[in-house]
């Protein structure tokens, strides 16, 4: 098979032919047929963000494939199926804490890390190794644009993050880093989850502008000055109410005093969800005032990624068509193109822009 690898960080990548993965039991092999290439995959492969990648390495964050072999333990795959592979993969011998790695991407402690030495490698290949538990079968439609379905990669970290914090219909949520990648689509999941308003708080007035005029009178958008106090009341003001639940979606690069306004403005009784990369280059810790969290009874919980079953409740969303894709802006790369992939998705991180890797097989 064809393949992009990081031969190390800070080079471009390569594209080369590789042996064929083989899979064992427990496992599916998969044709890639669409992945996306996130915003920050430059970051990663430069070694600015400091991931635990050991090249050499095929990247890639799952994708849209269809089966090709699987194991003796699959019941219901078969091969020719269309199926979503999801990255995170967790350790089967601990059913409480397992370790995990997103497959191709990072992981998390030694216990992550000897998992990443096994499942090495990700999705921009023609071909790639899933653990069975990882695929899932997707709707025929999913068929005719497997690149826009690709965005599922997007969609499920968030939705992860608002099924940790119990976001029920009705409730006010406010997103902060709204106008990102990730909170973008946060915001789409919430209102197709029920939400009676969401609170989009940021800096990009363009960025604003596109989820009000998608999504109507139910997001309240709030530009941002960066005077705390000041941000902290335009953002109550705009919910017109209490403010139920935040999540928090920034990037490394915003400072930690950006999550403390946001976060201070959920109610008595309210959930704060911590999502986002601040503090993973440094600075400030959140410092959240512990006489505020006790006394107004806030819940305050991080979330990394997303429980398996948050796969099936966003396929079931994008296939009922409660959560659309049709407005995403899909642009798509050969695999040779890869590293042109890697700097267009650079500069094209807003709401609703997806880059996808169509990895031609064959």
């Amino acid at each position: 098979m064809r393949a992009a690898v990081l031969t190390r960080f800070g080079a471009p990548l390569t594209v080369r032919e590789m042996p064929d993965p083989e899979a064992g039991g427990g496992e599916v092999l998969v044709e890639v047929l669409a992945t996306c290439v996130l915003p920050y995959a430059a970051e990663v492969f430069s070694g600015e963000r400091n991931y635990p990648l050991v090249p050499p390495v095929v990247p890639g964050v799952g994708g849209v494939g269809r089966v090709v072999h699987v194991g003796p333990d699959a019941t219901r795959l078969h091969a020719g199926d269309l199926v979503w592979c999801d990255s995170t993969v967790r350790s089967r011998d601990d059913a409480l804490t397992p370790d995990i790695t997103l497959q191709g991407w990072s992981s998390r402690g030694e216990g992550g890390a000897s998992l990443a030495r096994y499942l090495h490698d990700g999705s921009f290949a023609e071909l790639m190794r899933v653990p069975t538990e990882n695929v899932y079968p997707l709707p025929a439609a999913a068929g005719g644009d497997p690149a826009r379905w690709a965005a599922l990669g997007v969609h499920v970290i968030p939705y992860g993050g608002l099924l940790a914090g119990g976001l029920s219909a009705g409730e006010t949520l406010l997103v902060n880093g709204a106008t990102g990648n990730l909170g973008s689509s946060a915001v789409a999941l919430a209102l197709a989850m029920g939400a009676g308003r969401v609170v989009a708080p940021g800096r990009n007035q363009a960025a604003l502008s596109l989820l009000a005029d998608r999504f109507g009178p139910r997001v309240r958008p709030v530009p941002l000055s960066g005077d705390e106090a000041a941000d902290q009341a335009a953002m109550s003001a705009a919910a017109d109410g209490p403010i139920d639940m935040v999540i928090d979606l920034l990037p490394p690069s915003a400072p930690s005093s950006a999550a403390r306004t946001a976060a201070m403005t959920v109610r008595e009784y309210g959930r704060v969800v911590l999502m986002g990369g601040v503090g993973m280059l440094g600075g400030d810790d959140l410092a959240l005032p512990y006489p505020w969290i006790m006394r107004n009874s806030v819940t305050v919980r991080g979330q990394w990624m997303y429980p398996r079953t948050a796969n099936t409740g966003v396929i079931r969303l994008l296939a009922s068509g409660t959560l659309d894709l049709t407005p995403e802006r899909v642009r798509t790369f050969p695999l040779d193109a890869v590293n042109d992939a890697i700097a267009y998705a650079a500069t094209h991180g807003g709401p609703f822009d997806r880059t996808i890797l169509v990895p031609p097989f064959g």
